[in-house]
């Protein structure tokens, strides 16, 4: 089935007498058992099952307790298929309920494992496996964002004008979804000290990256990609023959799609511009204190410059009210698209992606417009308040924008509403949705989102370290 069938339906869920409006009745300690049995768990590591006990053991919200040994682990247990091919490991990861992997979703899937990889080694194997399937994937077509496991199947989306191969579902250009791979390769790196996934094969995929997103400065022409569907959704084909609006060449790269795998409206995409910044400083750092390759480290050193310099040059706006702040997308001409997508990057993530620090004036002043009603997605209603986007349409808010509310803040008050917002609003499933009707949260799109699933658990994993009390 595809993505857009799932993005249409809602389900309204229902746990008995435990149920309230949105959550459990106070006082509830005994929560339904709605996490796979463990005999078809996909990977079982004794790491996760270790954090699971002892946050469940030592926070007094059980709910919350309840809600994150389900979706932490959730992309373990339901979307992960390992094995070994050729001597390495390999491991194929699905979006949840849709059968396919976004270079993008399967990153963000593991990532929170990762500080997890030292006192479990088959855990480190899995992580490994998802990198070297990236490669493969990239080397498959680096403009593509999603992939099937068997390199000869034919998409649903084979008639999408555009260079469709074997083994791509979909051929969306996102910037994202090239720097998501090499954050997962830096962090895997960093945290276990094992550079032998620098193989040949993935210094080839990292090569095509910078190829890419050269290619797409369009400095010298609009480059080799474009994309159009016959489609009645809007915001699933690219104007103008499939090149987009037009930009003004500045160093920027052209995205024609945003993570939520909606079309840009100018091509400029700032904050996966900002993302690109980022990804590439970690590449470089891989290239340079590696001694990889040396004249490859000078061409990332040197595109990750001219992004910069553009950036800081052109993409700001001066906002009647906010001051100084980042807008999401730009052409280069001067015109500037004020919104946020709660898809992640967004300009809410960029501390956590590493782009920012979050008491960065600009970006105080860009957090600020971003939960306002100066946000034409974002949402406030009798269930909740968060930010949404085209993608499932208005007044639906996505719980993954709380979540990155809530990690990217410093203040006590702010965690504890997006806690308290997300635990009254998974409509007594135990899982994160795409997205909720902000005054019906029993109204939402797709029962299974590992990637939501899993940030939720990074989050409460979060707190836990560093706020406790917020938990009690």
């Amino acid at each position: 089935m595809n993505r857009k069938s799932f993005i249409q339906q809602t389900t309204l869920a229902t746990a008995g007498v435990f149920l309230s409006k949105y959550s459990f009745a106070n006082g509830v300690t005994n929560f339904p058992t709605v996490r796979i049995p463990e005999t078809q768990r996909k990977f079982k590591s004794k790491a996760v099952e270790r954090v699971i006990a002892e946050i469940k053991s030592k926070i007094g919200n059980k709910e919350i307790a309840w809600m994150f040994e389900n979706c932490f682990p959730n992309t373990l247990d339901t979307t992960v298929d390992f094995e070994m091919i050729n001597g390495k490991p390999d491991t194929y990861v699905i979006t949840g309920d849709i059968d396919a992997m976004w270079l993008r979703d399967s990153s963000a899937q593991v990532w929170p494992y990762l500080p997890l990889c030292k006192e479990d080694k088959d855990l480190q194997q899995l992580i490994k496996g998802v990198i070297n399937r990236q490669v493969k994937c990239i080397l498959l077509d680096p403009y593509a964002n999603a992939f099937y496991k068997d390199p000869t199947k034919i998409s649903e989306w084979k008639d999408d004008l555009t260079e469709m191969k074997p083994g791509v579902h979909e051929r969306k250009w996102e910037i994202d979804s090239l720097c998501y791979p090499i954050r997962l390769s830096y962090g895997y790196w960093k945290e276990t000290g094992d550079a032998s996934v620098f193989d040949e094969k993935w210094i080839a995929a990292m090569t095509l990256i910078v190829k890419t997103f050269k290619e797409q400065q369009r400095l010298d022409g609009k480059g080799p990609y474009h994309f159009q569907r016959t489609t009645a959704w809007a915001t699933d084909g690219v104007p103008l023959g499939g090149y987009g609006y037009p930009v003004k060449p500045n160093g920027l790269i052209c995205s024609m799609f945003r993570p939520s795998d909606d079309a840009t409206v100018f091509p400029y995409l700032v904050p996966s511009n900002w993302f690109a910044t980022a990804s590439l400083s970690q590449l470089y750092i891989i290239f340079k204190d590696g001694l990889i390759n040396n004249d490859l480290a000078k061409i990332i050193y040197n595109l990750n410059a001219e992004i910069v310099t553009a950036l800081k040059k052109i993409a700001i706006h001066n906002h009647p009210t906010f001051k100084l702040i980042i807008p999401y997308e730009i052409n280069g001409f001067g015109s500037f698209h004020l919104m946020d997508d709660a898809n992640i990057p967004s300009l809410l993530s960029m501390p956590y992606l590493d782009c920012f620090t979050t008491n960065v004036d600009i970006y105080k002043n860009t957090r600020k417009f971003i939960i306002s009603k100066e946000n034409p997605f974002f949402f406030k209603g009798k269930a909740a308040e968060g930010i949404g986007g085209p993608h499932c349409g208005m007044d639906m808010i996505w719980p993954m924008s709380i979540i990155m509310r809530g990690l990217t803040s410093l203040d006590d008050k702010e965690i504890k509403l997006c806690l308290d917002m997300l635990q009254k609003t998974h409509a007594g499933t135990g899982f994160m949705h795409e997205s909720f009707h902000k005054d019906d949260a029993t109204n939402y799109t797709r029962k299974w989102f590992a990637w939501a699933n899993t940030l939720f658990g990074e989050f409460v994993w979060k707190v836990f370290r560093e706020k406790p009390h917020l938990l009690n």
